[in-house]
């Protein structure tokens, strides 16, 4: 059995047990999107940096890659550039978003950071840590839903940075998606799914880390964190000395990421522990029901579902984090009626899979 697991876990559609079973490994990324028009640009090309710049300076939306998920940018202090990112993504204003700087001296332009964030800042930027800091006149309120602070943080893409010295400002961004559903991870994605909405869309390939920015406060006594993402709690906590941080709760999102219901795709989705009960394995019982099932590695059982995506073989998390929102995309696209995800380690970031996994899980009817 120990062979025949290794290799199922080189195939794309295989057959176990004698039933078919679509079952995937964490492909890697399509191709390059085709251009399909003019706005449709190679982020390593310097006239689309220049180009995307220009937009952003006219008020203008480029959809741009970053390391953690593509973004939907506009001019951080035009307000009426910002509007049309929560146009574009039928995103409530009360949802913030988070302000894109180049480096540590031009965020502080746009936030007064505590002193207890420096080290990290000094770290961490560029690369996937959001930080929380009072903002300054600078940013518009419809950037911070009205709050008096402010999100910033400094992606580690050269397209993204690129384009923010470019364009001579900060670039508030969202994920480039409609609001509330699967982050999107390559320019193909961003293209399905607002099309024209977006002014520029510069293909950088695959985002390397896959999840969404961890957000950490230090607005309150200590560190908060208000959400999960690509930089660990460990290397938070090897950097600051500290090893109680806290897990934001609010009754209004302060933050992206917040919603109870949020990263969602249109088939339904439910957490379920297989190993622990059998009773939950849906394909035997329900021979007429079409399931997938999303899981860390290979199960024996993989011939119950109708197709499997292997976040990673090797129970690789950074892997299966890089893979996680292409994983879902595809067992969305291919009418299945529900998909079962099996929970990962909730250490690194299996904490950041987890929380994208509980939230898509949220049943549509809770708000």
């Amino acid at each position: 059995m120990d062979s025949l697991l290794r290799e199922l876990q080189n195939l794309r559609l295989c057959r176990v047990r004698g039933r078919s079973a679509r079952i995937f490994r964490n492909t890697p990324a399509s191709p390059p999107a085709q251009r399909i028009n003019q706005s449709f640009m190679m982020a390593s090309d310097p006239e689309a940096i220049s180009e995307a710049a220009r937009i952003i300076r006219k008020g203008g939306l480029v959809a741009f890659p970053t390391e953690t998920v593509y973004g939907l940018g506009a001019d951080a202090e035009n307000p009426v550039a910002v509007a049309r990112i929560f146009e574009a993504k039928r995103r409530p204003r009360i949802d913030p978003l988070i302000v894109h700087a180049a480096d540590i001296e031009s965020a502080r332009r746009y936030g007064n950071f505590s002193e207890a964030a420096l080290p990290l800042m000094e770290k961490f930027w560029p690369g996937p840590l959001t930080l929380v800091a009072g903002k300054t006149s600078l940013v518009p309120s419809i950037v911070t839903a009205g709050l008096d602070t402010v999100a910033i943080r400094v992606p580690a893409h050269p397209a993204a940075l690129a384009l923010i010295r470019a364009a001579g400002r900060a670039i508030a961004a969202p994920s480039a998606n409609p609001f509330g559903y699967v982050s999107p991870t390559e320019a193909g994605h961003v293209a399905e799914q607002l099309g024209d909405a977006v002014d520029l869309i510069l293909d950088g390939g695959p985002s390397a880390v896959g999840v969404e920015s961890t957000i950490l406060s230090f607005e309150t006594s200590g560190p908060v964190m208000l959400r999960a993402g690509g930089t660990t709690v460990e290397d938070i906590q090897s950097i600051i000395g500290c090893t109680g941080i806290q897990i934001g709760t609010v009754s209004r999102p302060s933050v992206p990421g917040q919603m109870k219901r949020h990263y969602c795709t249109r088939t339904p989705l439910e957490i379920i522990d297989i190993s622990e009960s059998r009773d939950d394995a849906p394909q035997g019982e329900k021979q007429e029901e079409r399931t997938g099932l999303l899981t860390l590695s290979l199960m024996e059982d993989a011939s119950r579902y109708a197709a499997v995506e292997i976040l990673s073989p090797d129970g690789d998390l950074v892997e299966a984090a890089a893979g996680l929102f292409r994983a879902l995309r595809r067992l969305d696209a291919i009418s299945l009626d529900r998909i079962v995800a099996r929970p990962v380690p909730e250490k690194g970031l299996g904490l950041a899979i987890m929380d994208r996994l509980r939230r898509c899980a949220v049943s549509p009817d809770i708000s």
